[in-house]
Parts: structure tokens; C-alpha cells; sequence
């Protein structure tokens, strides 16, 4: 394998691992705020054990998740000089917006939630974890910007002396419509992510029961958030898909694996194609859904695989414009799929809680705590379809992934840093993995008593 290769795999690998950490930190920030108010609220002391008790579970998530996104970061200047180079001025701003704003937002709140439990007032604590929501769902907003340039550039112009992108309009480019269609699907999958987790941990403790005041009403708060988050994640792809086709028919091309331009097109449920993804030798299809699922009418007609690669041919010159089409199709499916899977164990979930019911059986249980992972899969699934359907562009129409790499690096100091990221995150999954079971089995702590308006919050025996 060449730099380029290896330098794909580091990145790639970078990116899916920090990827596991920030849905649950979005999400779960989002649903702690909404726990604590509810006990703002109420003054039920159980809302304020269910707060403190996924509260550990934010810190241990936000505290990894902030290691390995540094070393993200770090590998734009280390593998991908060229890359920096060429849309720095561009790309830079938004991820400089996330780190000065939203990241001190976050962090100082977050700071300010952990330590004044006991020294803050009620209302004053409460702002700090929306505060510290906040801030997460800004630095995803900036993020989000910064991928969608990736995946649309706007606001810019190449300088025809430098031969760099350089930046016209912030506006536009935090106004990008692909942001505008991919953040709400991002935050969507995040609340996914942490309802699952609170539903998996509830079913868990109500099996057994333990704290069943607790977790029976954290269970169908997760349940809840969970459902009505899969039926948004089905609406923002849906207008995702459409924005993709207009945007980059190449991506929908391959995520169908048609080959040939139709009208009306169907949905391939399942295909079969050569060894090189290049040809469909049989598939199982579904009539007319692709073209409401791409342009909105029955009838729509839907760019292939082959006249995109003439076109774009014809645009950007001689060379091979279609993405590794096995891996498009299939993680395109499976992210669909494991996002069902994960509605579908909230429908269960929600109808076995109905009339004040308490679901104790095995297979709900085997099923939810199956499910905390559903989201992360679907999540992972996506991401690998956004980029790997780009290719072979790592900004799209401007800017090729074999020219972003960093021409001075050679494989070998790849392979060593890859080897040594690679040992690392095992270790650092390995430990984040054991603090969070270790933490959820735990418990919640003990009741304490509920404070006045103006009295600070109650400090906690863990």
C-alpha cells in the first residue's frame, strides 16, 4: 500500500473512533438538561438521581472523545499538507469558529456543572448543562459546515496566482444547503444514540429490580426521544437524498448501483454485481421508490452510474470518477438498516410500557441493550457512505484525494503513527468501555434531600 492509501486508513480509522464519542455526547447532554429540568421543575428527587447518574456517563464519553479529536485534527498538517494548503483559508474558518465558540462554551460549562453541584444555585446549574447542550450542538454546526464544504464548496474562489481556495462568504458557507439538510440528521442520530443508551441501561435495571422509581420513567423518556429522533433521522435523510441526487448524482448513482439512467427507477434491495462493483449481474427491486426517494415523483428520472462518469469526463477531464461501489451500496443499507432496527425497539419498548406498565421481560432486555448499539452502527454506516460515495474527490469537483496528501510523507512513517494511533485507541476504547459499564452498574445515588429555590444542589454519596 502506497502513502495515500495508508494515510486514508489512518484518517478513516481516526475518524470512525471519534466518531463513537460525539453522538452520545450531543445526545446525552440534550436529555441530562432535559432530566434536571424536569426535577427543577417537579422537585421529584428521582429526576435528580436519574441527572446525576447519566451525568457520570457524559463525562467519562466527553472526556475520550475530546483525545481523539485532537489527533484528528493534528493529521490535516501531518498526512494531508496538500490538502491544507490548497482550502485552508476555507476550511479553517468554520473549525476555528468550533474551537474558540463552541468548544469553550462546552468545556467551560461542562466545567462549571461538574464543581457546582453544591455550590451553585438550582437555577444558576441548570442553565450550566443547557449551556453545555448548547455548545455541543454548536460545535457540530461548525463541523457539519466544515463536511458539507467538503461535500458542496460555496463562498470561495481560487486564486489564480496562489492556486489555493480562499474564502468569499462565511455566510454561505455556514448557510451551505448540504449543512442545512445533513445537521438536523446529525443531531437526530445523536439523540438516537443517548435515547438507546438510557434505554438499554433502564431495561437493564428493571429486569433486575433495581431503582425501578428511577429507571422506569428514564426508560420511557428514552423510548420516547428515541422513536420521534428515528422518524426525524427518515424525514432529514429523505430531503438528504434528494439534495445528494441534484448535488452529487454519482454518490445516489452508486448507493442504488444503477448502472444505466432510469425513469422511473427502482429501489435495489438487494444486487449482485462482478467482482470489480462495476456491472449489476441480478438484483431485487422495488418499482418507482428510488425515484420518489431521489426527486420526489413517481416518474422521476435518475442519473447511472455510466452517463455520470461520461459527464463528469467531460467536465473535469479523463480519469475514473466512480467510487468503490460495493461499499457505497452497502453502507448506504445497512446505515438504513440499523436505524430501523432501533425505531422498531422503541415501538416494542413504548407498547410493552403502555397504562404504567413495566416491561421485565428477557428478550425486551437482550433487545435494548442489543440496541445501544444499533445507533452507533447506523452512525458509523453513514459516515462511510458520505465519504467513501465522494470519492475520488476530497473536496468535490475541486480538489482530488490522491492531491491532498502530503507529498513529503512517506509509507513508512505512516505505517508506524497508523500502528501506534491504532494501539492507542485499543487501549483508550478499552478503558473508556470499562469506566461506562463500571459506572452504569453503579446505580444511581442515594436519595438526598430535595434543596429550596435558593439553596445550592445537594452534594451526593456515590
Amino acid at each position: 500500500m502506497d502513502a495515500l492509501d495508508l494515510a486514508r486508513w489512518q484518517f478513516g480509522i481516526t475518524t470512525v473512533y471519534h466518531f463513537i464519542f460525539v453522538p452520545l455526547s450531543i445526545g446525552l447532554a440534550v436529555l441530562v438538561a432535559v432530566m434536571q429540568t424536569m426535577w427543577f421543575r417537579r422537585k421529584d428527587p428521582r429526576y435528580l438521581r436519574m441527572t446525576k447518574f447519566f451525568g457520570k456517563l457524559i463525562l467519562i464519553n466527553f472526556a475520550v472523545g475530546v483525545v481523539t479529536g485532537i489527533v484528528q485534527e493534528f493529521q490535516f498538517g501531518m498526512n494531508w499538507s496538500e490538502y491544507s494548503r490548497f482550502v485552508g483559508d476555507v476550511f479553517g474558518a468554520p473549525l476555528a469558529m468550533e474551537g474558540l465558540l463552541a468548544f469553550f462554551l462546552e468545556s467551560t460549562f461542562l466545567g462549571l456543572w461538574i464543581f457546582g453541584w453544591d455550590k451553585l444555585k438550582p437555577a444558576v446549574h441548570l442553565a450550566c448543562i443547557w449551556l453545555l447542550a448548547i455548545g455541543t450542538a454548536l460545535s457540530a454546526y461548525f463541523i457539519m459546515a466544515a463536511n458539507s464544504w467538503m461535500q458542496h464548496p460555496v463562498g470561495y474562489r481560487i486564486n489564480p496566482d496562489t492556486g489555493r481556495a480562499e474564502l468569499t462568504s462565511i455566510w454561505k458557507v455556514l448557510t451551505n444547503p448540504t449543512t442545512l439538510a445533513a445537521y438536523p440528521h446529525v443531531i437526530f442520530g445523536a439523540l438516537i444514540t443517548a435515547g438507546m443508551l438510557i434505554v438499554g441501561i433502564s431495561a437493564w435495571y428493571l429486569h433486575k429490580r433495581r431503582d425501578t422509581e428511577v429507571f422506569r420513567p428514564a426508560l420511557r423518556l428514552g423510548l420516547i426521544v428515541s422513536l420521534a429522533a428515528s422518524l426525524g433521522v427518515v424525514i432529514s435523510g429523505d430531503i438528504q437524498a434528494r439534495l445528494m441526487t441534484e448535488q452529487q448524482p454519482m454518490k445516489m448513482a452508486a448507493a442504488e448501483a444503477l448502472y444505466d439512467t432510469s425513469a422511473p427507477a427502482s429501489f435495489s434491495l438487494f444486487t449482485l454485481g462482478s467482482l470489480d462493483g462495476r456491472a449489476e449481474l441480478w438484483s431485487l427491486r422495488v418499482p418507482h421508490l428510488l425515484s420518489v426517494m431521489a426527486t420526489g415523483d413517481p416518474d422521476g428520472r435518475v442519473e447511472g452510474i455510466n452517463d455520470v462518469q461520461r459527464a463528469y469526463e467531460a467536465l473535469y477531464g479523463h480519469g475514473d470518477y466512480i467510487p468503490i461501489v460495493p461499499v457505497t451500496y452497502w453502507s448506504f443499507r445497512l446505515m438504513i438498516g440499523f436505524g430501523l432496527l432501533a425505531g422498531a425497539v422503541a415501538i416494542w419498548g413504548l407498547w410493552l410500557t403502555r397504562d404504567g406498565r413495566t416491561p421485565r421481560s428477557r428478550w425486551f432486555t437482550r433487545a435494548a441493550l442489543a440496541g445501544i448499539a444499533l445507533p452507533y452502527l447506523a452512525n458509523t454506516m453513514g459516515w462511510i457512505f458520505t465519504e467513501m460515495g465522494r470519492q475520488p474527490w476530497v473536496v468535490h469537483g475541486v480538489l482530488k484525494t490522491a492531491d491532498g496528501v502530503s507529498p513529503a510523507v512517506g509509507g513508512a512513517e505512516v505505517i508506524v503513527s497508523l500502528s501506534v494511533f491504532t494501539v492507542l485507541y485499543g487501549v483508550l476504547a478499552v478503558v473508556a468501555g470499562v469506566l461506562m459499564v463500571r459506572f452504569a452498574k453503579q446505580g444511581p445515588p442515594a436519595e438526598a434531600e430535595t434543596p429550596k429555590e435558593d439553596e445550592p444542589m445537594p452534594s451526593f454519596t456515590y
